[in-house]
């Protein structure tokens, strides 16, 4: 395979971009600001444009590009619909392809950006080697995005792969971004693991070095890691919510392996101790030896991925 191809992770911030040759070698990436204003109009000229200006720079025709994968925050099916609204974008229902196609005359494939970014996970990252993966986005919210016999699962609507909304707590007071209460967001994210260190922190007075600055996740995790009792019933907590959820979705797809990413991840391997016994221990017997891994590609999965919507044979 001789062609390039573009991989495009659309953010509420930042647009990534990457250059790829045919074999998946990142050669070349950068940014571009994510101008949302009226309704984010200007997005796909903007990525045409700094595309179509890459292009020049590298002397490639576009007959010498396999196409354009783009990976954006809101739910897309099969065919790179958006299914109603990318509130961080502005974008309401969009046939992305057709829409971005009208600026630059090559192939181009959309998907949302957590089953991009699993996508890139196991084309190159953490889920090399896997056909049937799951990755899990530990970030602001929980992301998900499933693999399942090497296809990206998006679901009737592009919204599978939405892990971050089983319901796992009943009787739980405050409402998840959703709109419902008790998503597993709520307790295995960056703001979940604040949630679960402050309802802690408010049942005693046992003496915790989270008591003294800031609470985050990743103040959690340090103390964690230097022993803080407290912090370590906090880490038990999310490990219990996020090994559960994770056992119902294993019962559902069955993955040979988890591949867990996003800021949270940074904790690096001691996270996984709190969440793989709580794992098996809830897991349906025949999906326990689910291997877990830590994300690999970083910030880049989602532009890996995009490209690999054009690479790779079964995309």
């Amino acid at each position: 395979m001789s062609k390039y191809a573009f991989g495009v992770d659309v953010g509420g911030t930042t647009v990534k971009l990457g250059l790829f040759d045919g074999e998946g070698t990142l050669l070349d990436k950068w940014e571009i600001p994510t101008v949302t204003e009226n309704q984010g109009e200007a997005i796909l000229p903007d990525v045409a444009k700094s595309i179509t200006a890459k292009m020049e720079e590298k002397g490639l025709a576009e007959a010498d590009v396999a196409g354009i994968g783009i990976g954006v925050p809101g739910p897309v099916d099969r065919n790179g619909l958006l299914v109603g609204r990318a509130v961080n974008l502005g974008w309401d229902s969009l046939d992305i392809p057709k829409a971005l196609g009208a600026y630059i005359k090559v192939p181009v494939r959309a998907a949302n950006d957590a089953n991009v970014a699993a996508f890139g996970e196991l084309w190159q990252g953490g889920g090399k080697g896997y056909e049937n993966m799951v990755a899990v986005t530990l970030g602001t919210g929980v992301g998900g995005g499933i693999i399942v016999d090497g296809r990206l699962l998006a679901g009737s609507t592009g919204a599978g792969g939405e892990i971050g909304h089983l319901h796992l707590q009943d009787g739980e007071e405050e409402r998840c971004n959703c709109g419902n209460s008790g998503c597993l967001e709520q307790y295995a994210s960056a703001t979940g693991i604040v949630r679960l260190a402050k309802r802690r922190l408010g049942e005693d007075e046992k003496e915790s070095v989270l008591r003294r600055g800031k609470v985050s996740a990743k103040a959690v995790f340090d103390a964690v890691k230097a022993g803080d009792g407290v912090a370590i019933e906090i880490a038990e907590r999310f490990g219990d919510y996020l090994g559960k959820g994770l056992a119902i979705v294993a019962a559902v797809v069955n993955p040979e392996a988890f591949v867990i990413g996003g800021g949270v991840s940074k904790a690096g391997d001691i996270l996984l101790t709190f969440v793989e016994p709580n794992f098996r221990k809830y897991a349906f017997p025949q999906c326990r030896d689910a291997k877990f891994v830590l994300a690999e590609l970083g910030n880049d999965a989602g532009i890996y991925g995009a490209a690999a919507l054009l690479l790779r044979d079964n995309a």
